[in-house]
């Protein structure tokens, strides 16, 4: 390694050094291979999928920023390197999150408290397409039919509506449920649907509340996943549906259920249809 060389890198910015990792990504793929374990050369080839003469470059710019050193045939991260890596591999899972959320952000409720976007960077976003304007509702429903317990606070008759058929047989088939709505919409299903609703308030293991101050989102709380769901009051459509196993993203829908379920205004309704 040449003095003016190790100059050059030493001299080098902190945004040249991404400039250099982010132009090729076949860069970032051996660095990381390299963090994980001892690579040889036939090995990184295999890897990036790149040319021979390319992957030698890439490994003499890294032994120049001394991100790996080499052991025989065979090369491997140093400190330095491993920390770059995993640094760099954070930016691009918080990048890749912030593009799967950042045509639904609008719709989320991004100003209730104690949401983050770190909570849902695992999460299965389906949204609404003009094509398919009902994916949301049928994520909705295949979260429905895999859950023994299911629990709703929200005002979307849109999200609701739709999936009313398959929500009664499973609490008629035995799923516990609890579902906290707006009186006007209680009062909707009943009018619209008052054989449908007479079975299911009959049923010991369902609960409905009213609250008269929801959410603009709605929470469903499954077996092993929660769900938001994003609502167009313009257009009366579900917009989005985003759901995860993440334990932080439970901790904040559960919270937030709880928050409805014990406030004062919330009340418990009585079964008659009248």
């Amino acid at each position: 390694m040449s003095a003016r060389t190790r100059k050059t890198h030493d001299s080098s910015t902190p945004f040249d050094d991404v400039e250099f990792l982010a132009r090729s990504a076949h860069r970032v793929t051996a660095l990381n291979a390299l963090d994980r374990c001892p690579h040889s050369r036939a090995d990184l080839l295999e890897i990036t999928g790149v040319s021979q003469s390319t992957i030698g470059r890439t490994l003499r710019e890294f032994e120049d920023r001394r991100w790996i050193r080499r052991d025989g045939r065979h090369y491997e991260a140093t400190q330095l390197g491993s920390f770059v890596a995993v640094g760099l591999q954070e930016l691009l899972d918080r990048l890749e999150t912030e593009q799967t959320l950042r045509d639904s952000w609008h719709w989320l409720p991004t100003d209730a408290s104690g949401f983050t976007v770190e909570m849902w960077a695992d999460a299965v976003v389906t949204t609404a397409e003009s094509d398919d304007p009902y994916r949301p509702v049928n994520r909705f429903l295949s979260l429905l039919r895999e859950t023994e317990r299911f629990q709703f606070v929200g005002f979307e008759i849109a999200l609701l509506e739709p999936c009313l058929d398959e929500l009664c047989q499973r609490i008629r088939n035995g799923m516990d449920t609890e579902i906290i709505d707006p009186p006007n919409v209680v009062e909707y299903v009943r009018s619209h649907y008052p054989e449908q609703a007479a079975r299911v308030l009959e049923s010991d293991n369902f609960t409905l509340r009213i609250h008269d101050d929801l959410p603009s989102y709605g929470v469903g709380i499954f077996d092993d996943r929660v769900a938001i769901s994003g609502y167009d009051p313009d257009s009366g459509t579900v917009r989005v549906l985003i759901d995860s196993d993440a334990a932080v993203a439970r901790d904040w829908a559960e919270s937030i259920y709880r928050s409805y379920r014990r406030e004062n205004q919330t009340l418990a309704l009585e079964t008659s249809t009248g």
